[in-house]
């Protein structure tokens, strides 16, 4: 889900190129979440191979990645563990929003109504066991270094931001702010375009500076957290009933008595176990970047002798990474003339 934090958030419009050179942690569940809602045909129907398998999320990593790795970028792949149990009761109304979603989908069927159709199919997204493994596989047939978080991935991602070990966070969602990264990227695409209520529009990517932002509020990163439960987070999904982040922002200024406070506004969780859940989920030192050599044949036995991908757009993917390859030699080359 997300927290609900845009209003209030300072965004700052930048080019994929000032990105350039600096390492990132990709929130893999919320990238892959998007190919698979949004990699669709007419009618809702994710791209399947001849066997009917989903590729939608092989088609826009191989995409992405390359990509962004012609322009520079270096991505890890960081993957949730084990989630939370104050999580289990968000999982639950999402299931039961994907099942309510999917019947309106057959209704949708029936009528032959493919806008209603593409729509809500978009919102019966599951990530199986398979499709995690297979983007892995994919991942690493990339060179591109994969973390196992174990527990929240956003979590993890935040810490190594918080290490330095990466530039910053790659995600749609402002959750890893909760968790202190200290810059978080979103809208990265080339394309430059997303689809929103089935409507395309033009993006551009965005970076968020978590010291600057909580500078502007005015508010450390407990209130910042505080604030987040009030407005509801995935352990909370609904959170204070009348309450968005602007008053939010607002009761938390005007009131340091947040017992007393939660009790008034009638919250029906307790705020800090949903507290002590972001300020100590578990992450891991044990992790290991390194980037290595893109395995080409690894990444054709999966793309086109298992997934029917054809040849020519799986080597148009090695092409896009070569090319940039080549004219970053001939500029470092050049370079020494100027």
């Amino acid at each position: 889900m997300g927290v609900k934090l845009v209003d209030i958030i300072e965004k700052k419009q930048i080019q994929i190129e000032e990105l350039s050179h600096k390492s990132f942690a990709v929130d893999s569940s919320n990238i892959l979440y998007q190919f698979l809602s949004s990699i669709r045909q007419a009618d809702g129907t994710p791209l399947m191979d001849s066997a009917g398998n989903i590729t939608s999320h092989l088609v826009g990593l191989s995409s992405r990645i390359s990509n962004l790795m012609a322009k520079n970028l270096k991505l890890c792949f960081v993957f949730d563990g084990k989630s939370p149990k104050l999580k289990f009761d968000e999982r639950q109304q999402r299931e039961q929003r994907k099942k309510a979603a999917e019947k309106k989908f057959l209704d949708a069927k029936e009528q032959s109504d493919i806008t209603s159709m593409h729509k809500y199919s978009m919102q019966t997204t599951r990530l199986t066991p398979e499709i995690v493994k297979e983007s892995k596989e994919l991942i690493s047939a990339f060179g591109l270094p994969i973390i196992d978080a174990p527990s929240e991935a956003e979590a993890q991602a935040s810490f190594m931001a918080k290490q330095r070990s990466v530039y910053g966070v790659i995600s749609q969602d402002f959750d890893s702010l909760l968790f202190g990264a200290p810059i978080l990227i979103r809208n990265l695409t080339i394309s430059q375009r997303k689809r929103l209520a089935g409507v395309q529009v033009k993006v551009f990517p965005e970076i968020i500076d978590l010291k600057e932002n909580l500078k502007i509020l005015d508010i450390n990163q407990k209130e910042l957290l505080i604030l987040a439960i009030m407005v509801g987070t995935d352990f909370n999904s609904q959170g204070i009933k009348g309450i968005g982040p602007k008053k939010a922002l607002k009761l938390i200024k005007e009131r340091k008595d947040y017992d007393k406070l939660f009790e008034e506004l009638q919250a029906d969780f307790n705020y800090k176990e949903i507290l002590d859940v972001f300020e100590n989920m578990p992450v891991t030192q044990d992790y290991n970047l390194e980037w290595h050599e893109i395995d080409q044949e690894r990444i054709r036995r999966l793309l086109i002798d298992k997934h029917d991908f054809s040849l020519e757009r799986v080597e148009k993917i090695f092409d896009t990474i070569s090319d940039n390859k080549s004219k970053h030699k001939e500029q470092t080359g050049l370079d020494k003339w100027f």
